[in-house]
């Protein structure tokens, strides 16, 4: 299954109407919480040396690039269930965003520049 993290999902979760400007941050928001909470989950069922192994494919050796395939190969050698942990989190994550849909839109309407609140209001 592959997971979308784009405006289709804001407006799925409610946030269609977030100013233009908003939606490129909270979208990397979203994938940046999923992949923390997807992280969290993992590593704690990791032995110290799983850890040592995929923190070393994730963060590259001699500061060099990770590579994102091998980490992810390694993930599924080693985490066969990883694809639905990233499920879980992410059914999670939705339902924690878009319960909280009307706080975040009306937190965006507050914080937009005053111009940008009178076009949204619907005054010129």
């Amino acid at each position: 299954m592959t997971i979308r993290i784009d405006n289709e999902l804001l407006a799925e979760l409610g946030l269609a109407s977030l100013r233009d400007e908003t939606k490129p941050g909270f979208v990397k928001f979203i994938y940046e919480t999923l992949e923390l909470r997807v992280g969290k989950t993992l590593a704690d069922q990791m032995t110290d040396e799983q850890l040592d192994e995929f923190e070393l494919l994730i963060d590259g050796e001699d500061g060099i690039e990770s590579n994102r395939d091998d980490a992810l190969a390694w993930l599924q050698k080693n985490f066969p269930f990883y694809p639905q942990v990233v499920q879980q989190s992410f059914t999670e994550l939705k339902a924690e965003i878009a319960e909280g849909a009307p706080a975040i839109l009306a937190e965006d309407r507050r914080t937009a520049p005053k111009s940008n609140r009178n076009e949204m209001d619907g005054a010129a």
